[in-house]
């Protein structure tokens, strides 16, 4: 018998194409294409104002498990969930100094993973035990993270959101689909019917359908919404899921300048995202002060969850319309219009128009970057900006 041929690898590759699933990116769980494609990016995890140095914190991101804490200095670190002992939560536990002490048999472990400690075992075995740590950095008051495979990438800095002015940190949770939120961001149009009784009524955006255009750029997607009145609003999305608005005009006529505004659509779940929110106010001394005043009174204004308003609408409770005239109308109409999709709405039944372009382009390049990975090609190298045009031009 004859010895048999060796196919290449490439051609191998074409007898049997990878097939990946339409939307394959909605699922970003740990080994999903999604999940993998996200994870070779630094991701916001947590608001450093939401864990105190020297406590710990469950934290669950596209569909994992992990454990954060603040060392007593205040540094954040992010490792395994579980003890490597008898799997406990490692949360449970006491932070010492920049390490992390197990409730249930006080093994202890450095912000790498290492075990460093164990006080009822011989001395020794604690070297041989390792769990898995993640490179962590705490920027503008988020905690960021690479959760990938391999060395992390270069940490990216945004020096606009460093400049003078008021710097906001803040965040939500919305119970759908990170893909529900990207891709409302991706249509213009939706605001002159979801908020057309909302705060974009006094800058009149809300009073014309706008004409879309856009394209793809070195760090993702620019999105003009331009209107025949003569004003373009623009929008970033710097890949993979992180949405940028610069130069926003502010209400308050005579106090800033506009705002800067970054936002990070992150899964929890495949059914459920957080918005990690930093947003500039372009303000400085007394107008500043005045500024920060008049945010923390808005914050002692109580009332029902967003959520629980937005899902009091969807069951028909009452009219979403009855919203209108709250100073957060437009997250409660964002919730209603992307949770009443469905979580994972099933898009096949979609029938995309031509407002719908930036919307059909997103998708594209995500079943493009998704292919590649399925494949074992390498993806688009994208290139972080240095600057981005402004929100709003005539």
């Amino acid at each position: 018998m004859g010895k048999a041929l060796s196919v290449p690898y490439h051609w191998r590759k074409m007898i049997a194409p990878v097939e990946v699933a339409p939307h394959e990116f909605v699922h970003t769980g740990p080994g999903t294409l999604g999940g993998r494609f996200l994870r070779m990016f630094w991701q916001p995890v947590y608001l450093l104002a939401g864990l105190r140095p020297g406590r710990a914190a469950p934290l669950r991101i596209m569909g994992e498990d992990f454990t954060v804490y603040r060392g007593e200095g205040g540094a954040p670190h992010v490792v395994a969930f579980r003890c490597a002992h008898r799997g406990t939560q490692l949360s449970t536990g006491w932070v010492e100094g920049d390490q992390i002490r197990c409730f249930y048999h006080g093994w202890k472990y450095d912000q790498t993973g290492q075990c460093v400690e164990q006080p009822a075992e011989d001395e020794g075995f604690a070297a041989k035990i390792r769990i898995r740590a993640y490179p962590t950095v705490e920027y503008l008051g988020l905690v960021f993270a690479y959760l990938g495979e391999g060395e992390a990438p270069p940490f990216p800095r945004y020096p606009q959101l460093e400049a003078e002015g008021v710097l906001e940190t803040h965040g939500y949770i919305r119970e759908c689909s990170y893909f529900n939120s990207i891709e409302n961001n991706m249509d213009e149009v939706h605001i002159a019917f979801v908020h057309r009784s909302s705060s974009f009524t006094a800058s009149g955006l809300n009073r014309f359908l706008p004409e879309i255009s856009g394209q793809e750029t070195d760090y993702g997607i620019i999105r003009y919404g331009s209107r025949p009145n003569g004003v373009t609003r623009v929008l970033h999305l710097v890949m993979p899921n992180l949405i940028v608005f610069q130069g926003v005009p502010s209400p308050e006529k005579g106090e800033t300048q506009g705002a800067d505004s970054f936002a990070w659509r992150v899964p929890v779940e495949d059914t459920v995202h957080r918005s990690f929110n930093l947003t500039l106010a372009h303000v400085a001394g007394e107008a500043a002060d005045r500024f920060r005043e008049r945010r923390e009174q808005q914050k002692q204004l109580s009332g029902p969850p967003i959520n629980e308003l937005a899902e009091s609408a969807l069951r028909g409770d009452v009219h979403v319309d009855t919203f209108g005239a709250r100073p957060d109308a437009v997250n409660i109409q964002d919730v209603v219009a992307q949770v009443g999709q469905g979580r994972i709405p099933e898009r096949a039944n979609d029938r995309l128009g031509r407002s719908d372009i930036l919307v059909i382009l997103l998708r594209k390049i995500f079943q493009r970057e998704l292919q590649a990975l399925a494949e074992g090609r390498p993806t688009k190298r994208w290139i972080q900006p240095e600057r981005l045009e402004a929100a709003f031009g005539i």
